[in-house]
């Protein structure tokens, strides 16, 4: 698991991908599942899961964000479902979902719930149903950012949202300081980074600009970034790659991609003390969160300003997109496989050793029981 998330930004360079198109499960078969304790716990996991005559080919697509978690779960998967191969193409979320609505895939990856109109396009591919959201993975986007010198850095909502605006070009702009009094920031440009394509996490981290700093962002959320200036890049991995290498970069994404010495904002809200990017903080910023999707369809509304001490406000849920009924016959089996592992105790408890946080317990047990049900 280590080495894994060594070279997890390598393996989802954008050449890879292209080359590929996807991620096999089955690849990771002869993985190395002894010696260390996290080897010792996958095999104990996988003897908890269910294949069910699951086999053959699951295509699957979306959310890079996920990326870290798909890569953790089939691990342990692919030990003891061999016969299932799933390919799963990190595109975004957007081009998940329109994947999905073409048929292409069993389920997508979103990092934003589907609207109603892609609710009711849903009936062309699900037959005599609909698709719906199950959330199924947590975590905080963390904001990362490339400084040197300075290893400790608070920003608030306001200053965040003038700074990815292009309001404030330098990072030892005024507001900047007053936030760090101790720190030592250079006169260095700002080179802000943002996702080029269309992006739940986006989505996600523009909704708590405008949840948290009305006045300062004007710009409604979406998956495509709206505001000007800045420089783009593709995928979470596109944008952590240009932080890494580039002096006086700062950039948004899952806290997973923030390795390798990546320096991760602290912000400043209203509890006393700043809040760190952590799973934990995450975790109590969700556990806020409220089922407002219809029937199964079990879509969450985020609270971007939480009450609680220590909750860190910017955070995505990921959901796997599916179709409630309807489902092709050649892969259900599989789907419900895989999906059945993910959000059983097992698989959530995968997503907190690799920096993402669990789905409240009560929402995931709607999960299991709404993935038994799928036909």
């Amino acid at each position: 698991m280590k080495l894994q998330r060594k070279n997890r930004l390598r393996a989802l360079s954008l050449g890879a991908i292209a080359v590929s198109g996807a991620l096999a499960l089955t690849a990771c078969g002869s993985d190395d599942t002894s010696g260390e304790s996290g080897g010792t716990k996958s095999k104990a996991n996988a003897a908890n899961i269910k294949c069910d005559d699951a086999k053959g080919q699951l295509a699957a697509s979306g959310s890079s964000a996920q990326k870290n978690a798909i890569d953790a779960w089939r691990k342990v998967y692919s030990t003891a479902c061999k016969d299932v191969q799933l390919n799963y193409n990190p595109t975004g979320s957007g081009a998940g979902i329109t994947a999905f609505m073409q048929g292409q895939t069993a389920f997508a990856g979103s990092d934003s719930a589907l609207k109603p109109e892609e609710i009711a396009a849903s009936k062309k591919v699900c037959k005599n149903s609909q698709a719906i959201d199950l959330p199924m993975v947590g975590g905080p986007i963390a904001v990362g950012y490339n400084v040197p010198g300075v290893d400790n850095l608070v920003l608030d909502a306001e200053t965040l949202a003038k700074i990815f605006d292009d309001k404030i070009k330098t990072w030892d702009d005024k507001a900047i300081k007053k936030l760090n009094p101790d720190a030592k920031l250079p006169g260095t440009k700002i080179q802000a980074f943002h996702r080029s394509d269309e992006s739940g996490t986006t989505d996600n981290f523009t909704k708590y600009l405008k949840g948290a700093a009305p006045s300062a962002w004007s710009y409604e959320p979406g998956k495509s970034w709206e505001a000007k200036g800045g420089q783009s890049a593709n995928g979470s991995s596109g944008v952590t790659g240009q932080v890494k290498q580039t002096p006086g970069a700062i950039s948004y994404f899952e806290l997973s991609y923030a390795s390798d010495g990546i320096s991760t904002v602290d912000l400043k809200t209203d509890a006393k003390e700043p809040v760190k990017a952590t799973v934990d903080n995450a975790s109590k910023a969700i556990s806020e969160a409220k089922v407002v999707g219809k029937g199964n369809d079990l879509a969450l509304e985020l609270n971007y300003k939480p009450t609680a001490e220590g909750a860190y406000p910017i955070t995505l849920v990921t959901y796997e997109v599916l179709c409630e009924k309807g489902n092709k016959a050649e892969t259900l089996a599989a789907t419900k496989s895989f999906l059945t592992y993910i959000a059983s105790e097992d698989g959530q408890n995968v997503l907190k050793e690799n920096d993402y946080a669990p789905i409240p317990a009560e929402i995931i047990s709607k999960v299991r029981t709404t993935v038994a049900g799928l036909s």
